[in-house]
């Protein structure tokens, strides 16, 4: 069993974005700029953008963390969104879900503009990528991509199951890993919580990517031996041993089943790194289109 390192690989991939912001600083450009709206104060959000943030100043990028209190209106939050589109300052900028209850979110997505919408959350951005034209991929499905072309991992031919249909992440996945190009060609199976015979789905996988929410939900029995497996989840279990009084675990029971499978990731360490990277990278794409 090899086990991906998605800090080296997210390391590798920001390192070159840095390389590409030196120059285009030397050639008289501006770095990118990227933009985060954050409504409210929910810790895990607040965790994940300061991340963001942070990983901006390191390879160079401007950032703005527009920070809303939860009770902002949904009104209010459009004119921000309409402000930021207009904006020639700002390459691209995301809108850190999840939102209140009282802002609709998918009126909030469609009001981005698709030229900005870097987490490629917008319907034409979704349209454009299942037809293979360029577009924005949401930076989940898009650092598992490169993820797997940068371990060299054979897809074509192969049977990959996705396990969770989000739009967020199994949604997309699922067109990425069937399209005609590398990383791609694959057979391609969605399972989620209404299929019947999980377990023989998942096993007949030789790419198996588990994107389900369930904490260690895969467990060995439903694993090929030999499998690549990409674990998406990311889930707080209760630990008193802790000092933090809990861990974090995927959708993958870890132990187990890296016993069987031939590539692996851990969590933490392996699609988290990739996502900010790849988010860092979608922003870059827009830098260049206004150069």
């Amino acid at each position: 069993m090899q086990q991906f390192d998605g800090k080296a690989i997210s390391k590798q991939l920001r390192d070159e974005l840095a390389e590409e912001v030196q120059q285009m600083v030397v050639e008289g450009h501006r770095p990118p700029h990227l933009a985060v709206i954050l409504v409210g104060s929910n810790a895990a959000s607040e965790t994940y953008v300061n991340a963001k943030v942070k990983a901006c100043k390191a390879i160079g990028y401007e950032s703005s963390l527009l920070h809303f209190p939860p009770e902002i209106s949904q009104t209010m939050l459009l004119n921000t969104i309409d402000e930021l589109n207009e904006n020639e300052d700002i390459d691209g900028f995301i809108v850190q879900l999840p939102l209140p209850d009282h802002i609709d979110s998918k009126t909030v997505i469609e009001r981005v503009l698709p030229a900005k919408d870097v987490d490629g959350f917008h319907p034409i951005n979704v349209g454009k990528m299942a037809l293979g034209l360029d577009a924005f991929i949401s930076a989940t499905p898009g650092g598992i991509v490169e993820l797997i072309k940068r371990y060299d991992i054979e897809t074509e031919g192969k049977h990959c199951v996705v396990l969770g249909r989000s739009n967020i992440v199994g949604g997309p996945m699922s067109i990425l890993m069937r399209r005609n190009t590398y990383p791609g060609n694959c057979t391609v199976t969605i399972a989620h919580s209404r299929t019947k015979n999980i377990k023989e789905v998942c096993k007949s996988a030789d790419i198996l990517i588990a994107a389900i929410g369930k904490p260690d939900y895969v467990t060995a029995d439903m694993v090929k031996e030999g499998a690549v497996v990409i674990d998406v989840g990311i889930n707080r279990v209760d630990d008193a041993s802790r000092e933090r009084g809990y861990r974090l675990t995927g959708d993958v029971a870890y132990a187990e089943v890296a016993e069987i499978c031939s590539y692996i990731t851990p969590v933490p360490g392996g699609v988290g790194p990739m996502t900010i990277a790849y988010l860092l990278n979608n922003t870059m794409i827009a830098a260049r289109k206004r150069k």
